[in-house]
């Protein structure tokens, strides 16, 4: 079971982008939950520059099979043209929390 779930990592320019992508992930059972860390400084290199923001940290958990549909919404409502998601596979967990991550990305219309 632990190998059907992923965890992935996603910064936004702040919490008002991340609830909306968040809200969205969940609501469209790409994502069974999505912790917001409100505040992270981020330091990289841009366009040959370093750069840094303060920014929101996404902790997106969900099934494999959804990554598609979720890579492409947050493709679709991020404001950066080159949007960090970084996803990590699950080695292990506690066996109810993972079986209601799974539940809750189901891709049936029951509700």
């Amino acid at each position: 079971m632990a190998s059907e779930i992923r965890l992935a990592f996603c910064t936004c320019p702040d919490e008002t982008i991340a609830d909306r992508l968040a809200g969205a992930l969940v609501e469209r059972k790409f994502a069974a939950c999505v912790n917001i860390v409100p505040t992270v400084r981020s330091i990289y290199r841009w366009q040959g520059r370093i750069e840094q923001d303060q920014e929101a940290l996404l902790l997106i958990k969900f099934a494999a099979h959804r990554f598609q549909d979720l890579r492409d919404t947050v493709l679709d409502l991020h404001p950066y043209d080159t949007p960090e998601l970084v996803v990590v596979d699950v080695g292990d967990g506690a066996p109810d929390y993972l079986n209601w991550v799974l539940q809750s990305c189901a891709d049936d219309t029951s509700g």
